[in-house]
């Protein structure tokens, strides 16, 4: 019997030495894979060179912080692409005016110029001036956004009696745009949650887009959508892809930057981030060569 017992004691020491063995090959080989995955920067998994549940579990739990990393450096490579592009959009976009400034200031410079020639320049200088002060702002702003620095108050307001200001203060600038405006706003329109100085913002970027890049009828809707208001601006489309109506809010982006110089990303960037502040969404859609900004609140 107690031959018996000594063989099984053994055969449970060996197998217990057997276990440890393995389970001490397999976590230097994972650490060994590992210290190789640091040099290198390699992502790939750690796999066991033999099995083992409790290092199976280990290798596990290692192998998701590397997915983790992996995705960060995604996510890392693809923020630096998107600030370099903005940075060359900004340099762009601020070179455009500062250019025409400084090339009519030397214009103004000579004295063969008559006074009428003179007020022209300088008046064009100073439209050009308040262009450059605009997108400064706007780069400003869109950083504060960023930062969560942007100043809200997040209180019931009223989004017709804003939109009725507007449409009276821009009424010289669309009555000589071209466009021909149609205003339909629901009534009783319900309060909703906002700031009233950044739906007074969101609106007047709205206004002026479809003044610098809209054809034909601009209409201007709101409306009631469950528990939700919609203020909708449509106008004609233009030559507006629908490839490039999917990234109409991204920042500096335009559709016509080599004709024109103009931009329009930085104004609807700014509305798609105050919109998504007040907990809304902005929305673009492209349909029948009519596109719609629209910009969605809560009640």
């Amino acid at each position: 019997m107690a031959a018996v017992l000594a063989v099984l004691f053994g055969l449970i020491a060996l197998g217990l030495a057997v276990r440890v063995y393995t389970a001490e090959r397999a976590i230097r080989d994972a650490a060994r894979q590992l210290r190789e995955a640091g040099a290198t920067g390699s992502t790939a998994k750690l796999r066991l060179s033999a099995p083992n549940s409790s290092a199976e579990e280990l290798i596990a739990a290692i192998n998701g912080l590397l997915e983790l990393r992996t995705a960060d450096e995604a996510n890392f490579r693809r923020r630096e692409a998107a600030l370099r592009r903005q940075i060359a959009n900004a340099s762009h976009d601020l070179r455009t005016p500062l250019t025409s400034i400084l090339g009519y200031l030397q214009l103004l410079e000579g004295d063969t110029l008559g006074a009428e020639e003179r007020r022209e320049y300088l008046g064009i200088v100073e439209s050009r001036a308040k262009a450059l002060q605009e997108l400064i702002t706007s780069f400003y702003d869109l950083s504060r956004l960023d930062g969560g620095e942007y100043p809200l108050v997040r209180e019931k307001i009223d989004l017709g009696a804003i939109l009725s200001e507007l449409a009276a203060a821009f009424y010289n600038d669309l009555t000589d745009s071209g466009l021909t405006v149609e205003v339909d706003l629901a009534e009783p329109l319900p309060l909703v949650w906002g700031d009233s100085s950044a739906a007074l913002r969101i609106f007047t970027n709205l206004i002026r887009n479809a003044l610098d890049h809209g054809r034909g009828i601009l209409s201007v809707r709101a409306y009631r959508d469950g528990n939700e208001v919609v203020t909708a601006f449509q106008n004609g489309a233009g030559n507006l892809t629908a490839e490039a109506a999917g990234h109409v809010f991204d920042r500096s982006f335009t559709s016509d930057r080599n004709r024109t110089g103009q931009n329009a990303g930085l104004g609807l960037a700014i509305v798609k981030a105050l919109a998504e502040q007040m907990g809304g969404r902005a929305e673009a859609v492209l349909h029948d060569g009519l596109f719609t900004l629209a910009v969605r609140w809560k009640i």
